[in-house]
C-alpha cells in the first residue's frame, strides 16, 4: 500500500520538480516530520524489519542488516539519523571534501525515467568537513554510519593524499567505517587516481593514519564498474598490500549502452540505476571469485527490488547499498528487501 502510494501520488510530483530541489523538499520533510512526537516511533514500527538473521559482522562491526543508503544522498551528514529509522542498517555519508565547494554547474542531475536511472554530474557539492562533523555529533541512531573521502576539485592529484588524510582525521571519531572515493566520475581528472601508483599512495597514507590510531577503523575502496579484468586484478593486489579492509562495488558508469530515453544533450557525468545492474553485478562476482572470497564487498548499482538485492549478495557481495533504486521504488525498498531475505532463510 505504502509502495502503491509512492508511486501514484508522490513520485509524480517529484519529479515534475527538479530533481536537486526535490531533494532539499525531502531533506526538509523528514526533518520537521521527525520533530513531531511519535512520528519517529510510527516510521520505525512500519519500516524497521527487526531478526538476529538479518544481522552481519562484517571489519568487526555488527550491522543489524545488509540493506544501506550509498554516498551521495546525505552529502552533509544532514538526513541519516531519519534515513536509519526507514531500515537501513547503514547511512554512508558524503562525498566530504576538506574545503566546502559548491560542484559543477547547474543543472546536473537528470531523470531517466524510461531506463529508471540518473545521469549526475555533481563533483562533490558539500559543506566540508567543518559542516560534516557539527551534523555528525548530532548522532542519535544506533546504526553503522560510513564516511566516504574525496578531494577538493580545485587540489592537484599529486597533492591529493592531503585531501584524503585530512578528511579521514577530521571524520575519525564520528563515523564507524570509512571509503577513499576515486572513482566517481564527475571530478575532473579524478579517475586518474584509480592508475594503482596513485592509489596505493592514497591508501597506504590513510592506512598508516589508522594504524597510528588507538582504535583503527575499517578502510574500503569504491571502485568503478567500467574497470576491465586487468584493472579489476589490480584491485585485488592493491587490497592485499595496502591491507584495507574492503570493496565497495561499484560507482556509476560513463558508459551510455542501450537506453531508451534522449540523454545526448545532458552530456557528461554518471550513470546509475537500473542500466548499471548488471555492470556492476560483473564486478562484484569477478572480484569474489577472483580473490577468494578474500575481502568483504559491499553491493551498489541497480537494486530496485529484493531479487536485485539478493542477485548482489549471491554474486558475492555481504551488503548492499541502494540510491536510485531509493528514488525510484520509495522509502519501503529497504523493509520489502529485509522480509524477502528473511523468507529465503
Amino acid at each position: 500500500m505504502q509502495t502503491m502510494l509512492y508511486k501514484l501520488l508522490i513520485r509524480p510530483i517529484f519529479f515534475k520538480i527538479y530533481a536537486e530541489k526535490v531533494h532539499f523538499i525531502i531533506k526538509k520533510v523528514l526533518q520537521y516530520s521527525f520533530a513531531i512526537p511519535g512520528v519517529k516511533n510510527i516510521i520505525r514500527s512500519y519500516y524497521q524489519v527487526s531478526d538476529h538473521r538479518l544481522e552481519r559482522e562484517l571489519f568487526g562491526l555488527k550491522f543489524t542488516n545488509p540493506v544501506g543508503i550509498s554516498a551521495g544522498f546525505d552529502k552533509n551528514a544532514e538526513m541519516y539519523n531519519e534515513l536509519a529509522e526507514f531500515g537501513f542498517g547503514h547511512v554512508e555519508i558524503g562525498t566530504v571534501t576538506p574545503k566546502a565547494q559548491g560542484g559543477n554547474p547547474k543543472p546536473r542531475i537528470f531523470r531517466l525515467i524510461k531506463d529508471k536511472a540518473i545521469i549526475n554530474r555533481m563533483g562533490f557539492n558539500n559543506g566540508g568537513i567543518e559542516m560534516a562533523v557539527k551534523n555528525l555529533k548530532k548522532r542519535k541512531t544506533k546504526a553503522i554510519i560510513g564516511g566516504n573521502l574525496g578531494k577538493n576539485s580545485s587540489t592537484l592529484n599529486s597533492k591529493a593524499v592531503k585531501d584524503y588524510t585530512a578528511v579521514f582525521e577530521g571524520l575519525f571519531n564520528y563515523v564507524d567505517y570509512f571509503v577513499v572515493n576515486v572513482s566517481c566520475p564527475n571530478v575532473t581528472n579524478l579517475c586518474e587516481l584509480q592508475d594503482q601508483d596513485f592509489l596505493e599512495e592514497i591508501l597506504f597514507a590513510v592506512q598508516e593514519k589508522n594504524q597510528r590510531k588507538n582504535n583503527p577503523k575499517p578502510i574500503l575502496l569504491k571502485v568503478a564498474p567500467d574497470l576491465n579484468h586487468q584493472q579489476l586484478d589490480e584491485v585485488i593486489d592493491i587490497v592485499s598490500k595496502t591491507k584495507i579492509h574492503g570493496i565497495i562495488a561499484t560507482n556509476t558508469t560513463i558508459t551510455r549502452e542501450k537506453l531508451k530515453s534522449k540523454y545526448q544533450a545532458i552530456g557528461n557525468g554518471g550513470l546509475s540505476g537500473a542500466p548499471l545492474k548488471n555492470k556492476s553485478t560483473e564486478v562484484i562476482r569477478y572480484l569474489s571469485q577472483k580473490s577468494n572470497k578474500a575481502f568483504p564487498i559491499i553491493g551498489v548499482g541497480g537494486i530496485f527490488t529484493p531479487e536485485d538485492a539478493i542477485e548482489k549478495l549471491e554474486a558475492g557481495a555481504d551488503l548492499v547499498q541502494v540510491y536510485t533504486g531509493f528514488i525510484y521504488e520509495g522509502p519501503s525498498i529497504a523493509r520489502k528487501i529485509n522480509k524477502a531475505l528473511l523468507k529465503k532463510l
